[in-house]
C-alpha cells in the first residue's frame, strides 16, 4: 500500500534502517504510533498474522535504531512477530502482498531480503543459528554483533535450551531477548524493574561485576558466598537464575513498549561481551483493543473493519478436517477413559478447544516440544492408556527419531492425527506437508490410512484408535469437507480399498482428498477409481488385479511424489514383476511457494483439469 505522508509523516522518514538511525531519538514514540497504525491498516486490507506485529513495535524500532544492520544481525524467531521488521526494511509498500501468491513471504525469507538473515517458519531455531552466526563473526573479526528475538512459546521447546547451554560455555558474544507476553512475572514490570535493567546492564555493574569475580577467584568460600549472595539478590527481584546457571547475564523483566527505555538499555548491551539475556515485557495486539483482549483470536485474521473490531464470520458451510477429528475425540472420550490426547502447542488449530475444556484430565499441552510430545505418548501407551498425538504435518518432521525409536520400534499403540497434510497454502514452503507419506512409509509397523472425505476421516480415526497391534496415522489436510454424510463409526479392514467407479483401460489410484477431482477424470475418460485408503499396507491384492485387467495404472497423492504412496505402487509391481506402465502423480521435486490451496493445486496440476493433462500428455 502508498503511504499516505499527511498519516504517516515520521514513518515516510525510515523506509530502511540507516534512515531510522538518522532520526532524533525522541521522534520514535511518534514513529512506533505510526508504524502500528500502518500495520493495522495493511493486515485490516490483505489479512495475516496481526497481534504478535503490534506487539513488537518498539522492539522493533530500538533493534534497527540501536544496531547496524544489516552488517549487525537480528535473527527473529518464526516470525509471526516480523510484519514490523519488513515494513521497516524496504518492503513497506509491497507488505500488502504478505502470504500471498508472488507476494511477500509470511515469515523472514534469505531471498527477499538482506536484512532477513535466517529462513523461518517453525519454532525455536533462533538461538542455534544465532550462536552459529555469533562464532562466524567471532572468527571474521570485523565487530559484527548477533540479536536473537525469541517468545515464550518458542522458548519453552529444547532446542532453545539446547542452544543456551552450548552458548553459555563457548561464551560467544550473543545477545537473546525473550519477547514474554504470556508469563506470569508481568507485574514486576514496573518503574524499578526498567531502572534495575539499566544499572545491571551499564559499563559500572559490569566492571564491579566482573572484577569483583577475578578478586575473589583465589578465595574459593568467599568466592561461593559472594556468588550466592548475588544469585539471590537478583533472584528476588528478577526471575534470571535459570538463564544466569546457563551462562547467561540476565537483565529484565523490561517494559517493551518503553522504546527509549529498550534504546538505552540495548546501547548498554551492545557493547557488553559474552552470552546476553534481556528479558522484556509485551502484550500481543498491543494498541488495538480487541486484539489485546483476545491475541489467539487476533493471532492470523483475515481481512477486517478496524472500525468495528471484530473478524467477519465464516460462512458457516462444512466443518474443517480439524473441527471432524475434535468432535470426534470428544465423542471418543465420552465413552473412554483411557484416551489421552496429547498436541505440541496446537491446541486451538487441531480442533481441540472443546475436548480440552470437556476432558482436561485427558487433554495435554506438551508445549512447542514435538520431541517430548511423541515419547511422552509412547510412555503413556506403555502405561496401559490409548493416546493420540494430534499434530501438523510439518511439525511431525520434528520428532521423527522419536516416532522411529520410541514409538514404532516398540510396537507401541500410539495413533497420529496428522492435520495440515499436503498444501497448506499461505503459510508457503515452511508449512506445505509435502513429506509425510514418503517419511511414513519407511517406517516398519506403521499403518498409513488416508481419508478421501470427512467420513471416512472419522471411520479411520476410529480404525486407528482401536487398533492395538501398533501405531497407525490418520492424514488430512486443511480445510473443509465434501459434504458427505456420516455413517455410524466401525473399523475399517486393514489394508483394503474400494472401487469407486468401474471403467476400462485406465485405473486411476487415488491416494486421499483429491478423490473428488479424480472422480471428473474417470468421468472424462472412462476410467476405473480407487479409493486406496491404506498407504500402508497396500491392498496388494486390489493391485494385482488391476494391473491385470487394465492397460495403464495411474496414482494420485498430495505429497512428493518422490517416496511417496505412488512409490509404494511401484514397488510392488516391480517386486511382483507385474509388468503394466504407471503414471505417478503428485507433488513436484521442489518447494511450494505461499498461494492459496487452489492456486498451488492449479500450478502443480493437482486439480481436475491439470490431472486430466498430465494424464493425456503421459498417454500421447
Amino acid at each position: 500500500m502508498s503511504l499516505d505522508l499527511t498519516k504517516y509523516p515520521t514513518l515516510a522518514l525510515a523506509e530502511i534502517p540507516a534512515e531510522l538511525r538518522l532520526l532524533p531519538k525522541e521522534s520514535l514514540l511518534k514513529l512506533c504510533d505510526e508504524l502500528r497504525q500502518f500495520l493495522l491498516d495493511s493486515v485490516s486490507r490483505s489479512s495475516g498474522h496481526f497481534a504478535s506485529g503490534l506487539g513488537t513495535v518498539e522492539l522493533t524500532v530500538a533493534l534497527h535504531y540501536v544496531y547496524n544492520t544489516p552488517f549487525d544481525r537480528v535473527v527473529w524467531d518464526v516470525g509471526h512477530q516480523a510484519y514490523p521488521h519488513k515494513i521497516l526494511t524496504g518492503r513497506r509498500e509491497r507488505i500488502g502482498t504478505i502470504r500471498q501468491k508472488n507476494g511477500l513471504h509470511p515469515f523472514p525469507w534469505r531471498s527477499e531480503s538482506e536484512y532477513d538473515v535466517l529462513s523461518v517458519g517453525h519454532s525455536s531455531t533462533s538461538i542455534s543459528a544465532g550462536l552459529g552466526m555469533a562464532v562466524a563473526a567471532e572468527h571474521e573479526g570485523l565487530g559484527r554483533r548477533t540479536v536473537c528475538v525469541i517468545g515464550d512459546g518458542a522458548i519453552t521447546a529444547g532446542m532453545a535450551f539446547e542452544a543456551m547451554n552450548h552458548a553459555g560455555d563457548i561464551k560467544s558474544d550473543l545477545l537473546v531477548i525473550l519477547n514474554d507476553n504470556e508469563m506470569s512475572i508481568s507485574e514486576n514490570v514496573g518503574a524499578l524493574n526498567n531502572h534495575l535493567a539499566q544499572i545491571l546492564s551499564g559499563k559500572l555493574y559490569s566492571t564491579l561485576r566482573e572484577g569483583g569475580k577475578r578478586v575473589l577467584s583465589g578465595i574459593p568460600p568467599i568466592k561461593e558466598l559472594v556468588k550466592r549472595t548475588e544469585e539471590h539478590i537478583k533472584g528476588m527481584v528478577v526471575p534470571g537464575t535459570l538463564f544466569e546457571e546457563l551462562g547467561f547475564n540476565y537483565i529484565g523483566p523490561v517494559d517493551g513498549h518503553d522504546v527509549l527505555g529498550l534504546v538505552h538499555t540495548l546501547k548498554n548491551m551492545r557493547a557488553m561481551k559474552g552470552p546476553q539475556f534481556l528479558h522484556i515485557m509485551t502484550k500481543k495486539g498491543k494498541g488495538y483493543a480487541p486484539a489485546e483482549q483476545d491475541p489467539i483470536g487476533w493471532h492470523a485474521v483475515p481481512k477486517f473493519d478496524p472500525a468495528i473490531g471484530t473478524l467477519p464470520k465464516s460462512a458457516g458451510g462444512l466443518p474443517t478436517y480439524s473441527e471432524i477429528f475434535g468432535n470426534w475425540l470428544c465423542e471418543t472420550a465420552a465413552g473412554d477413559a483411557k484416551l489421552m490426547a496429547i498436541t505440541p502447542a496446537m491446541r486451538e488449530g487441531s480442533g481441540m478447544v472443546a475436548f480440552s475444556r470437556r476432558y482436561p484430565g485427558q487433554y495435554f499441552d506438551a508445549a512447542i516440544a514435538e520431541q517430548h510430545a511423541v515419547t511422552f505418548a509412547a510412555g503413556l501407551a506403555i502405561g496401559g492408556y490409548k493416546p493420540v498425538v494430534a499434530i501438523y504435518s510439518t511439525f511431525l518432521q520434528r520428532a521423527y527419531d522419536q516416532l522411529i525409536h520410541d514409538v514404532a520400534i516398540q510396537n507401541l499403540p500410539v495413533m497420529f492425527a496428522i492435520d495440515r497434510c499436503g498444501i497448506v497454502g499461505a503459510d508457503g514452503p515452511t508449512h506445505q506437508g509435502a513429506f509425510d507419506l514418503s517419511y511414513l512409509r519407511c517406517i516398519p509397523n506403521m499403518v498409513i490410512m488416508v481419508p478421501s472425505d470427512e467420513n471416512e476421516c472419522r471411520q479411520m480415526l476410529h480404525t486407528g484408535y482401536h487398533y492395538d497391534s501398533g501405531p497407525s496415522a490418520v492424514r488430512y489436510p486443511r480445510g473443509s469437507g465434501t459434504g458427505a454424510a456420516f455413517l455410524p463409526l466401525a473399523s475399517l479392514p486393514i489394508g483394503k480399498g474400494t472401487i469407486r467407479r468401474q471403467g476400462e483401460k485406465i485405473a486411476i489410484l487415488n491416494f486421499g482428498t483429491l478423490l473428488s477431482e479424480a472422480a471428473i477424470v474417470a468421468q472424462r475418460l472412462n476410467a476405473t477409481l480407487v479409493d486406496m485408503r491404506f498407504v500402508k499396507p497396500l491392498d496388494e491384492a486390489l493391485l494385482a488385479e488391476l494391473a491385470a485387467s487394465h492397460e495403464v495404472l495411474v496414482t494420485l497423492e498430495e505429497n512428493a511424489v518422490m517416496g511417496g504412496a505412488g512409490s509404494g505402487v511401484n514397488e510392488f509391481l516391480m517386486h511382483k514383476r507385474l509388468m503394466i506402465p504407471v503414471l505417478n502423480i503428485g507433488l513436484p521435486d521442489r518447494f511450494i511457494p505461499q498461494g492459496s490451496q487452489a492456486e498451488i493445486r492449479a500450478d502443480v496440476g493437482l486439480d481436475s483439469a491439470g490431472i486430466l493433462s498430465q494424464i493425456e500428455r503421459w498417454l500421447a
